[in-house]
């Protein structure tokens, strides 16, 4: 148990202090490329021989940004580019950013006047019909240039060899991560909703080869304990992200058992691998974004197929509800939550939403909600 504890506790000094892993980086010799959300294609960056550090915004003013963006901008977008403007993210060579919502794209033209002169921008248009032959052509081709960017600005070879070197290191990472998350189910005293959100937060700055020891250790020691029982509510979560200090510490207090996510920040990317069996790194890469499914930023004409994978988690995960944090301004999850209550209320499952900001610092209204909810569940199961 006290080898577990050590674990996460390293690997929640990692998520706290991405300046820290950063300045350990350079001071290797390496260089670091920024990946902003969503689905930047690391594994170009890693065959590069380079350090992907994830920008997800963070606690912290908004200042310098609302110079570029009206208020009513969500602020994970807001965030990312503060940090970028007030030198939290200087000493990147570069950083990688893609276009998959109304806010990223004036996101990255605004980076591109702003920070992009002091940090190249790597930029990524993705095509939203990604699963016909054409769009894995255009992704592929799309990629390709990213490659070619990133070896200009960074002075690099990136290999088909190293991209497929990569593939399997990232599959693991993946399958790992996958794993992790099953044990977090059944072993809920051990690994607090504060601890497995820290976990797979420190996943963004690291080498993926480095955090694949740390969790592969961390997981044949869970796997070595016997399954503990559910203090409190067992419940998936959805959003963009969850991830602020005073939301988790309420969390905790109501022993709350995240038994699987829906959260863009942590799992949404981790359900596809990439097909190695598939000659050209490119396209192999495309493929994977092609077989990427059940995202609310990802054209789908099927709009009930989303729903129903946010209730099918909650039903195979025998969870108790689902809570879903809703991050203000963001129209894209906005637009969906009528369809997602209603899935819900079809199958008798609670749906509680949470309005969410990353500078939120007060959450008596989260702890007055999961009060409730606790319990409503309480009476459930009695």
């Amino acid at each position: 148990m006290a080898e577990i504890k050590e674990l996460l506790e390293k690997l929640k000094h990692i998520a706290d202090n991405p300046r820290e892993q950063l300045d350990n980086y350079i001071a290797q010799g390496k260089k670091a490329v920024g990946v902003w959300p969503y689905y930047a294609p690391e594994e170009i960056i890693y065959a590069g021989g380079l350090v992907p550090m994830g920008v997800w915004g963070g606690i912290g003013p908004i200042d310098k940004a609302k110079e570029y963006f009206p208020t009513f901008y969500y602020s994970l977008a807001l965030r990312c580019l503060e940090m970028g403007l007030d030198g939290t993210l200087d000493g990147l060579s570069a950083c990688m950013l893609t276009t998959l919502d109304d806010t990223l794209r004036p996101l990255s033209q605004n980076y591109k006047v702003s920070v992009g002169r002091k940090i190249p921008m790597v930029f990524l248009n993705h095509a939203q019909h990604r699963k016909e032959e054409f769009g894995k052509i255009y992704n592929a081709k799309l990629f390709e240039s990213a490659r070619k960017r990133l070896e200009e600005i960074c002075d690099v070879k990136i290999t088909d060899e190293n991209l497929k070197k990569a593939f399997e290191v990232y599959n693991e990472n993946r399958r790992l991560k996958r794993e992790f998350i099953k044990l977090v189910g059944s072993h809920s005293q051990t690994v607090k909703a504060s601890d497995r959100c820290y976990v797979l937060k420190a996943a963004y700055f690291m080498l993926k080869d480095e955090y694949n020891t740390l969790l592969k250790e961390l997981n044949e020691k869970l796997k070595a304990l016997p399954e503990e029982e559910n203090l409190g509510p067992r419940v998936v979560t959805s959003g963009i992200i969850c991830d602020n200090q005073g939301l988790l510490e309420v969390l905790d207090d109501f022993n709350i058992c995240v038994v699987a996510d829906d959260v863009a920040h942590e799992s949404r990317a981790l359900k596809i691998d990439v097909d190695t069996s598939i000659e050209d790194p490119m396209y192999a890469l495309a493929d994977q974004f092609a077989r990427m499914d059940e995202d609310p930023i990802l054209y789908d004409p099927d709009i009930w197929k989303r729903p129903k994978y946010v209730v099918d988690l909650a039903i195979d995960n025998d969870a108790d509800g689902c809570l879903l944090f809703m991050m203000n301004f963001n129209d894209t999850e906005e637009m969906e939550y009528p369809s997602l209550k209603q899935a819900f209320e079809k199958e008798a499952i609670p749906l509680i939403k949470m309005g969410y900001d990353q500078q939120m610092t007060d959450f008596g209204q989260v702890r007055t909600q999961l009060e409730t909810f606790s319990e409503m569940v309480q009476l459930n199961n009695m």
